[in-house]
């Protein structure tokens, strides 16, 4: 497929600089990517998204890519991240949008979804289920989650983390071929540890987390190579979603769908997007 003409915007959202890519027209599609990503997690499949008629917006999250890194650990709290979703849709004057997450960009569509049924249509979670879920979910969860407490680990996480080149996410990831990206926006200053605080500033709403049911339509999609989140998170999330909930798996696809499927993970999201489509 042809690829998408692509616009970069700078937005003054809140006290953050926000660097966000725009492209398409039609109705309006928020992607919010999870760490260590940025944007760029979804250019694979901005394409076919755009081909169906999606407006796409797409921002570098607080802490990734070219947005500004607040230092400390409270600006990464969960509802700091979500204004500023909000904050964006406000400045480019969209009153609703269909919305599409994934790892920690999924958690952010949770709350989103939950608070705000009234600015979007539709929710498509990639990895992530309903925190509720992911709480509650068994010991196979809980062994995937091991990174999330080591990432409480002040310093000492960063130390590990970078190492050698960054030789244990390489082994612990198997290199993936987006490793020298994430290499590249770690190793600016402040940023692997903004990256991190995502964790540490969310680490109560991940043990013990009270969010609301969602009054929207949600489409869950898991892959079975993901190594970071069992199934069983995503499809307990069926319990908290009051408007429809569907489920579907990606067989030996990897944790980064946007980027290991995307022709795949795009049909599917159209298909759930076209059929809960909404005037707008």
């Amino acid at each position: 497929m042809a690829a998408a003409e692509i616009e970069h915007r700078q937005f003054h959202i809140g006290e953050l600089d926000m660097h966000v890519l725009l492209a398409g027209t039609g109705e309006p599609l928020l992607l919010l990517h999870g760490f260590p990503d940025s944007a760029q997690l979804w250019r694979k499949m901005i394409p076919a998204l755009v081909g169906a008629g999606y407006r796409v917006i797409a921002p570098d999250q607080r802490g990734f890519g070219r947005t500004a890194a607040p230092e400390g650990v409270g600006p990464y709290r969960i509802d700091r991240i979500a204004a500023d979703a909000i904050g964006l849709l406000d400045a480019l004057g969209i009153e609703k949008a269909a919305l599409m997450g994934h790892d920690w960009g999924a958690a952010i569509g949770w709350a989103l979804a939950s608070a705000h049924p009234d600015r979007f249509s539709r929710y498509v979670a990639l990895s992530v289920g309903h925190l509720n879920a992911y709480a509650s979910a068994g010991l196979r969860q809980k062994l995937k989650g091991w990174y999330v407490l080591v990432f409480q680990l002040r310093g000492l996480a960063e130390a590990m983390f970078s190492a050698g080149n960054f030789a244990f996410p390489r082994r612990w990831l198997g290199d993936p071929p987006e490793m020298p990206h994430w290499i590249a926006d770690l190793s600016r200053p402040g940023r692997l540890t903004a990256g991190i605080n995502w964790y540490r500033a969310n680490i109560g709403p991940l043990l013990r987390p009270s969010f609301g049911r969602v009054q929207i339509p949600v489409l869950g999609v898991w892959s079975t190579g993901d190594i970071a989140l069992a199934e069983e998170q995503m499809t307990a999330s069926a319990g908290f979603c009051d408007a429809g909930f569907e489920y579907r798996r990606l067989d030996g696809v990897g944790h980064w769908i946007p980027l290991d499927a995307p022709d795949e993970a795009a049909a599917l999201v159209l298909d759930f997007l076209g059929r809960t489509s909404a005037a707008f």
